[in-house]
């Protein structure tokens, strides 16, 4: 329907020859919205969405005006709004068990007695396969080709499913395996930074234009905000409620204005720039907040550049790290090949919406600011656990040092080395057994691939290689980067030390490293050795990259490079030779490094508009595996009982027209006590599936051969396997577990209660479920932080888990468990789980959910000790909207739109 346009913004803007309505937001400032100009660009964006969507029910005029009254409250006044992105993005892993979700919902339809073509994106969802591809192969001109096969043979029913969905589906494209990686897809070619459809209230098939916004099933969605497009990550969950046609509900957030000035001095690159700006808003908290960035710094900041930062919104802790449409903007556009007149109406739009952004550009208000000189940045790295633990460059070697003291307790052996069976070397702590230039955060940009190329070419000049013990990969996020790596002439040093391609796709930032070579891995584990991976990614969790390695450090693709050359964190790579040249001289990192000037050489010399329009003329299309694989197409997918990859899950069954009465949590046992940053890495399952685990087991005893079990991320679409491995991960630390010295045992332990037996969570959560015990888990701050995870909130669901308790919530994942009819709780104050002691035997009720709950309300816990002492704890419940609450007494937010479109 359409708007009811309270504030006279429907106006018409005139691009060339073509006529576009638009909804105008200088026009509702003279019609009632004063100073709206005068907010955030990316404020803008949503009181855009606000006005074109009014319609007195999801949008009034009062959050309209609430948009604008952010000026004085600047977003410290808790107001919800209703937010409709224009699209949604979906990679494989997170996109499978949404589609699996879509098509077990039109049975569901089918059941209730409704129609199941009701069941439907109802706005222009994107899935790109990139998650799937394992560097099983790599060091090898054959390494693409052989790990493409692989794939293919691995995820067969995986592919065949998504195949259907494309052709059963409207508004549903897949982008087929090999083209790269969704966030690098989405930036080079899905955006547009402003969108357009047929207007639906006009009779003369007048287009409507609007910005381009979304959510993705990937936290790295902020990536694209890089391009001025306003997107976050959600989970799988919300994504299909924003496909179905539900709003997004959220608060007015608050708007961090970052302010950047100067220049990058010459020998640092945009990935030292985004791990300063990433340790900067980890220090300021920005959690829940929109980070928008300003200043003259951006007058030079190519969109490469600043995509790189906005990519690492999650692990700054932002919703999004926002920059305004520029210059820059439509140089981006044009270069990636961009229609001519979608380009003409972006700087039109952007003109006329008060959107545009140049020098003579008032500063927006602000929330809060910080600000950075970007000639202050220095090289660096993060590691080795976790992003935003940025170390100086040479900072490293001693970092390393003191790490293997404060975090491995393994100081003593710091000169340790340890033989590999076969091999004419030996392997040490510290010695760096993974070298991956990988990611959408690196890979997208052309000055530290065409940098890395570089260093790689003046290496082999000298004389250099990689150090036999490391594994070498290069997954660029689109072929776009392979193509002009090699029309530069720079694939083929990369080829010598080892970077062959190995994939388009996301490998080994989410898990996908594949096995290390199977003497260096024996070596390993037999000494526990304390291997490390440099890689140019986003993510460095723990147990994340490889199981056989712990230190894990995130760099720019040089230093990638560099780091394979020297082969050890060991090494002090500013002041020590990263080898030996031919000519028997020692060689350093200065020696090789390539300079800004002839970085920007090569890339005006070899990335062009030509380059993108060849690369994606047929981006949908797919290679000759993708064209092979059959489809039946049917409106209902015909599940396979036999399937060990896709399963119709549970959510549904029994459902009916109207929601049972949400009860209370009584006598509930406690699954898990666990402390500060558990991530969705910790709590989803991901990465290698082990033997001896609870999923192993179950694949087993389906005929599945262990060399066949693929990985978690695959296996997303069988609910079956991905409830064994929610709370399995090996680095996992449940406090109430521990051995005979008092020392907290890793994975996925927890104790069955009372008899106190150890056994693993899956295997006592089902226990708890036959007895009709209901389940909590307790931790400490920022639980849930990681990727936007669904499987995080789905696998806690089924595990029978009914609250989780912790002392503050990540954004996604609190709002995940709401979405699966699971209840957040705080504690309030300084009080934590630790605090009043508990050892995991207590049994906990929360009442008041049955009752009339209302949003962010106390509840008290009365928590029984074993001896049968009673304490009452006062928690906050973080069902943060009205929304919110309808998906919680509907069991969720599946169940919500289910049952308001059979209604």
């Amino acid at each position: 329907m359409a708007s009811l346009d309270s504030f006279q913004s429907r106006q018409t803007l005139t691009v060339g020859d073509k006529a576009y309505t638009y909804y105008s937001i200088p026009h509702a400032e003279k019609a009632g919205l004063a100073d709206a100009t005068a907010l955030p660009f990316s404020m803008k964006v949503l009181l855009e969405n606000l006005l074109r969507f009014e319609d007195d029910r999801s949008v009034k005029k009062d959050d309209i005006s609430a948009t604008v009254a952010w000026l004085g409250n600047k977003g410290k006044t808790e107001t919800e709004i209703a937010f409709r992105p224009s699209r949604v993005l979906m990679q494989d892993f997170t996109g499978v068990p949404a589609v699996v979700d879509l098509a077990a919902m039109r049975d569901a339809m089918v059941a209730l007695g409704g129609d199941p073509q009701k069941i439907n994106p109802l706005v222009p969802v994107d899935l790109v396969i990139d998650h799937s591809v394992i560097v099983d192969e790599f060091g090898t001109p054959k390494a693409l080709a052989d790990n493409v096969a692989l794939e293919y043979s691995r995820n067969g029913e995986r592919y065949t499913f998504l195949k259907w969905g494309q052709s059963a589906f409207d508004n549903f494209s897949v982008v087929p395996p090999g083209t790269g990686i969704c966030h690098q897809v989405n930036l080079e070619f899905l955006s547009q930074t402003v969108w357009t459809k047929q207007d639906p209230d006009a009779s003369d098939g007048t287009e409507l234009a609007y910005p381009d916004s979304l959510v993705g099933t990937d936290s790295h969605t902020t990536m694209v905000n890089g391009l001025a497009v306003l997107g976050w990550g959600v989970g799988g969950i919300e994504a299909e409620a924003a496909m179905l046609g539900q709003p997004l509900s959220m608060l007015i957030p608050e708007v961090v204005g970052f302010k950047l000035s100067g220049k990058l001095p010459e020998g640092t690159t945009a990935t030292d720039l985004v791990l300063t700006v990433t340790q900067m808003l980890r220090k300021k908290g920005v959690v829940g907040k929109f980070v928008e960035f300003y200043g003259p710094g951006l007058d030079d900041m190519a969109v490469a550049d600043r995509a790189t930062i906005s990519n690492m919104a999650p692990e700054y802790g932002a919703t999004c790290g926002f920059f305004p449409i520029d210059q820059k903007t439509i140089d981006f556009l044009t270069v990636t090949g961009r229609a001519d007149d979608r380009i003409a109406l972006v700087e039109a739009y952007a003109k006329a919406q008060g959107m545009w952004r140049d020098a003579a550009t008032p500063d927006p208000v602000f929330t809060d600011t910080l600000e950075l000189d970007m000639g202050d940045v220095r090289p660096s790295l993060a590691g080795p656990k976790r992003p935003q633990d940025r170390v100086l460059l040479d900072g490293a070697k001693p970092g390393f040092a003191q790490s293997m003291e404060t975090e491995f307790k393994k100081a003593a052996d710091l000169a340790s080395r340890y033989p590999v069976e076969g091999a004419n070397f030996d392997i040490g702590h510290g010695d760096v057994v993974i070298a991956a230039i990988t990611s959408c955060t690196n890979t997208s940009n052309p000055s530290v691939m065409i940098g890395a190329g570089l260093l790689a070419r003046n290496a082999v000049a000298r004389g250099l290689r990689s150090k036999p013990w490391v594994k070498t990969s290069l997954a660029p996020g689109s072929q776009v980067v392979a193509e002009y790596l090699e029309s530069a002439g720079l694939q083929t040093p990369l080829d010598a030390l080892g970077f062959n391609l190995v994939g388009f796709g996301c490998t080994t930032c989410i898990g996908n490293s594949g096995p290390l070579p199977a003497a260096i891995s024996k070596a390993i584990n037999d000494n526990d050795v304390v291997a490390a991976a440099v890689l140019s990614g986003n993510r460095n969790f723990e147990g994340r990259v490889n199981p056989d390695v712990r230190a894990n450090y995130l760099a720019s693709p040089p230093l990638v490079v560099a780091y394979a050359l020297a082969g050890s964190m060991q090494i002090d790579i500013t002041t020590e030779p990263l080898g030996t040249g031919s000519d028997g001289q020692p060689v350093y990192l200065r020696d090789i490094w390539p300079s800004s000037a002839e970085v920007q050489e090569f890339i005006e010399a070899n990335i062009t508009s030509t380059l993108f329009k060849s690369r994606y003329a047929d981006v949908f299309g797919g290679d000759d595996y993708w064209k092979a694989v059959e489809v039946t197409e049917a409106e209902t997918f015909h599940w396979d009982s036999t399937s060990t990859y896709v399963q119709n899950p549970p959510y549904f069954e029994g459902m009916k027209k109207t929601p049972a009465p949400v009860e209370d949590v009584v006598d509930a046992r406690i699954l898990g006590l666990f402390l500060d940053s558990i991530t969705t890495d910790h709590i989803s399952p991901a990465g290698n599936i082990r033997a001896n685990s609870p999923a192993g087991a179950y694949l087993q005893e389906h005929q599945v051969r262990v060399q066949d079990f693929n990985q978690y991320g695959t296996r997303r679409g069988n609910h079956e396997v991905m409830m064994r491995g929610t709370f399995a991960n090996i680095r996992i630390k449940n406090q109430m577990v521990r051995d005979e010295s008092g020392n907290v045992v890793e994975g996925g332990w927890t104790l069955f209660q009372p008899s106190g037996e150890r056994m693993f969570i899956y295997d006592a959560a089902q226990k708890y479920q036959a007895e009709g015990t209901p389940l909590v888990v307790f931790a400490g701050k920022e639980y849930g932080t990681g990727s936007s995870r669904d499987w995080a909130a789905k696998g806690t669901k089924l595990l029978g888990i009914r609250a989780v308790v912790a002392e503050s919530f990540e954004r996604i994942h609190r709002s995940n468990l709401v979405g699966m009819g699971i209840v957040p709780l705080v504690f309030q104050g300084d009080t934590s789980w630790a605090s009043l002691g508990l050892k995991g035997d207590e049994t906990v009720s929360i009442r008041g959910l049955s009752g009339d709950l209302k949003p962010r309300q106390t509840m008290i816990a009365e928590i029984t000790s074993a001896d049968g002492t009673k304490r009452e704890v006062p928690l906050t419940c973080r069902i943060d909207t009205l929304d919110e609450l309808e998906y919680f007494r509907n069991g969720g937010i599946l169940p919500y739109v289910l049952r308001s479109l059979a209604a």
